[in-house]
C-alpha cells in the first residue's frame, strides 16, 4: 500500500525552500513581494498574490516570521488535512492566500508591499473555527490565539494586518461552503 503524502508538509517544505534561496540571493525577493494593487494591475503581476508567500522577513538572523508561520501551518493543515482531506485542505489554503493577499494589496500604502504566508495561516484558523463550531468543539482557545495574533498585528509595525484579516475570512467562508456540501 502506498502511503499518503501531506500536503501541509509538501507547502512547508516549498516555502523553506523559497526562504533558503532568499538567503542565498536577498534580490529574489523582488520578484515575489505583494505590491500595492495599482501596481499589479499596471504590470500584470497578479501571479504575486500567490508569491507573497514565499517570501519571508530577512532582516535578522533569527527567522522568526517563518518560524511562526510554519509552526501554525503545521499545527493547522495537518489537522484540517485529516479532517477534510487533502483537497479541501489545499483549497481552503488557497482562498486563504488569495483573500488575505487581495485584502493587503488593495489596502497597502503607495510604495508599501507585503511579505509572507500569514493571510493563508490566518485563513487556516477561521477554517479551523467553522469546523470546530460544526462538530461542537471548544473553540475559546482558538478564539484567543486569533484574538491575541490579531493583537500583534495591530500593534506591531510592519505586520501587514490586512492579509491577516483578509485570510481570516476568506478561510472561514472557504471551509463553510466546503464542509456544508
Amino acid at each position: 500500500m502506498k502511503a499518503q503524502r501531506s500536503a501541509t508538509i509538501g507547502l512547508i517544505t516549498v516555502i523553506c525552500g523559497f526562504f533558503l534561496w532568499q538567503k542565498v540571493d536577498a534580490n529574489v525577493i523582488n520578484n515575489f513581494y505583494l505590491p500595492p494593487l495599482a501596481d499589479m494591475q499596471s504590470y500584470g503581476q497578479w501571479y504575486r498574490l500567490l508569491t507573497v508567500a514565499l517570501m519571508h522577513d530577512q532582516t535578522s538572523d533569527l527567522p522568526l516570521h517563518l518560524a511562526f508561520n510554519m509552526l501554525a501551518l503545521h499545527s493547522l493543515g495537518t489537522q484540517i488535512e485529516s479532517l477534510l482531506g487533502k483537497s479541501k485542505f489545499l483549497v481552503i489554503f488557497f482562498i486563504s492566500l488569495l483573500a488575505g493577499s487581495i485584502t493587503s494589496a488593495y489596502f497597502l500604502p503607495f510604495n508599501g508591499y507585503s511579505i509572507g504566508a500569514s493571510g493563508a495561516v490566518f485563513g487556516l484558523f477561521g477554517a479551523i473555527l467553522v469546523i470546530y463550531k460544526k462538530y461542537r468543539a471548544d473553540i475559546k482557545g482558538v478564539l484567543v490565539t486569533v484574538g491575541l495574533n490579531l493583537a500583534i498585528g495591530f500593534t506591531i509595525p510592519g505586520i501587514d494586518w490586512r492579509a491577516h484579516i483578509g485570510g481570516l475570512v476568506g478561510g472561514a467562508v472557504a471551509a463553510k461552503v466546503l464542509i456544508h456540501k
